[in-house]
């Protein structure tokens, strides 16, 4: 088996041959031994027969003999949350 990479990694999951998790774009925020990714993806909605708003989760993965393993997940729970989010990244990194 080939070692995975961090852009091998994905969000995206499927069950009953329906993308449960549909992967929208990520952001290799890091990489090597630890690595930081960041998604936007959309789950389905099955009463509704269609995919919801996006959603954003920040994963990171620590690779042991070839494969990454996820070791921990934060899910950006609103739009309003991500904004928040921006704000106090900017102010702090432009500090």
């Amino acid at each position: 088996m080939a070692d995975q990479t961090p852009d091998s990694l994905t969000v995206s999951y499927t069950e009953g041959g329906i993308e449960t998790t549909k992967e929208l774009d990520k952001c290799i925020l890091s990489r090597g031994a630890w690595t930081t990714i960041l998604y936007r993806y959309q789950d389905w909605d099955a009463k509704n027969s269609c995919y919801g708003k996006d959603k954003y989760t920040i994963r990171r993965y620590q690779k042991r003999h070839g494969e990454y393993q996820q070791k921990s997940k934060f899910n950006i729970s609103s739009p309003d949350q991500a904004k928040q989010l921006i704000v106090a990244l900017q102010a702090w990194v432009s500090e």
